[in-house]
C-alpha cells in the first residue's frame, strides 16, 4: 500500500463517517421540533422517546469523526479544531447541554424543571446542527489562516497554523457556510419526521398526519437550502494542486473546480444524484401517502450517499479540501495534511473492525427500538 492509496483510503472512511453522522444528525432535528409538534406533554414525551434512545450514537458517531481525522489528517485537526476554537467550543458546549438534558430531565429532585431541559435540547438541535453544517462548510468555501511548517523548529513558538483573530466566528457569519448549515438543519428536522412516523406508526392519527405535514414544510425548506447550496458550490472557485509532491505542491485557484470534480468523476456525480433521488423519493411518498412508514430509511440512504459524494468533491481529484482565503499555499490537501505511511498503514488494519462496529450500532439501534 502506497502513501497516496493510504490517503485516499482515509478520506474514503472519513466520507463514510461524515455520511452516518449527517444522517444521525435525525436526532438533533426531532429536538428542534419539540416546541412545534409537542404541543402537549404527553406528545413532547412521545418525541423524545422516539429519538432521546439515540443521542448517544450520534455523539459518539462526532467523536469518531474528530478522532479519526486527528489520526489521519492532523494537520486539519490542528489547524481548525485549534485555530477555529469559538466555531468547535460552542459545537461541543450545545452536545454538552444534549447529554445534561436526557440525563437530567426527567430525574428525581429537578429544580430547574422539564422545560428548562427541553430548552437545551432545542439549542443543541438548532444551533449545534447548523454550527456543524457551517464547519464542513469551510472545505469548500475556506477558511483564514496560515499553515507555516518551519514554525515547529521555533523554540519560543512551535506553532505551525495561525489563524484570524476571530477564530472561527467568521466562518459562522459566512452567509455561503449559513446556507449549507441551515440545510443541514432542515434536513434534519424532515428526517425525524420520517423516522417518527416510522417508529410511532399511525396509532396516533392526528399525531401521524401533524408529523407527515411538518416533514413536508421541513422537507420543502431543506430542498430550497440545498439547491442553493450546489448553485454556491458549482459556480464555486476552488485550489487546485498542480504538482505531484503533495507537501511541496503548487495551488493556484480553479473557477468551478467542484463542478469539474463532479463531472470529471462520473462516480461522484452518480453517488450524488442516487442520493438526492433517494431522498426526494423518500420525502414525497411519505408526504403524499396516507399509510406510507419506511420514508427515512430512503432518505437516511440517500443522504448518507450524497454527503459522502460532497466529501469526495472536496478531498479527491487534486483539490484542497480546507482552502486556505489568506494564503492559497497554506490550503490543506489530502496530501499535505495526512499522517506518515507508517501510522496510516497501523491504523488501516485496525479499520478492519469498523464493519464490526456498524454491527454492533445496528445492534443496539434495534434493542432500543423494542424497548422504546
Amino acid at each position: 500500500m502506497t502513501l497516496e492509496y493510504l490517503q485516499n483510503y482515509w478520506w474514503l472512511l472519513i466520507s463514510v463517517l461524515g455520511g452516518i453522522l449527517v444522517f444521525l444528525l435525525m436526532v438533533q432535528g426531532g429536538q428542534t421540533l419539540l416546541y412545534s409538534l409537542g404541543t402537549t406533554e404527553e406528545r413532547r414525551d412521545k418525541i423524545i422517546g422516539a429519538m432521546g434512545s439515540k443521542w448517544e450514537l450520534t455523539f459518539t458517531t462526532l467523536v469518531t469523526f474528530g478522532g479519526a481525522f486527528f489520526a489521519s489528517f492532523p494537520l486539519y485537526y490542528s489547524t481548525c479544531f485549534g485555530g477555529a476554537y469559538w466555531l468547535w467550543i460552542l459545537i461541543l458546549f450545545s452536545f454538552v447541554l444534549q447529554a445534561v438534558s436526557y440525563e437530567y430531565r426527567r430525574k428525581k429532585g429537578n429544580v430547574y424543571g422539564t422545560r428548562t431541559y427541553d430548552a437545551f435540547l432545542f439549542i443543541n438541535g438548532s444551533v449545534g446542527t447548523i454550527l456543524l453544517g457551517v464547519a464542513v462548510a469551510m472545505f469548500f468555501f475556506g477558511a483564514e489562516f496560515t499553515v507555516n511548517r518551519d514554525n515547529i523548529l521555533s523554540g519560543q513558538a512551535p506553532v505551525i497554523s495561525q489563524w484570524a483573530s476571530t477564530h472561527g466566528f467568521e466562518a459562522i457569519f459566512n452567509a455561503r457556510n449559513l446556507v449549507l448549515g441551515v440545510a443541514v438543519l432542515f434536513l434534519a428536522c424532515m428526517q425525524a419526521c420520517l423516522y417518527m412516523m416510522n417508529r410511532l406508526g399511525d396509532s396516533d392519527g392526528d399525531f401521524f398526519i401533524t408529523l407527515r405535514r411538518m416533514a413536508f414544510v421541513t422537507g420543502s425548506i431543506f430542498v430550497i437550502f440545498f439547491l442553493v447550496f450546489l448553485a454556491l458550490l458549482f459556480t464555486a472557485t476552488g485550489y487546485e494542486v498542480l504538482t505531484a509532491d503533495g507537501r511541496n505542491a503548487s495551488v493556484v485557484e480553479m473557477p468551478y473546480k467542484y463542478f469539474h470534480n463532479m463531472t470529471s468523476n462520473w462516480w461522484e456525480l452518480a453517488t450524488l444524484l442516487l442520493g438526492v433521488v433517494l431522498v426526494l423519493y423518500g420525502l414525497i411518498r411519505s408526504v403524499f401517502s396516507k399509510c406510507f412508514t419506511s420514508g427515512i430509511w430512503f432518505t437516511g440512504f440517500g443522504t448518507f450517499l450524497a454527503v459522502i459524494s460532497l466529501f469526495w468533491a472536496a478531498g479527491y481529484g487534486n483539490t484542497a479540501f480546507l482552502p486556505s482565503l489568506t494564503d492559497p499555499m497554506s490550503s490543506l490537501t489530502i496530501r499535505n495534511a495526512s499522517s506518515t505511511e507508517f501510522t496510516l498503514t497501523a491504523m488501516s488494519y485496525a479499520s478492519l473492525f469498523i464493519p464490526f462496529v456498524l454491527a454492533y450500532i445496528w445492534y443496539v439501534w434495534r434493542q432500543m427500538d423494542k424497548k422504546d
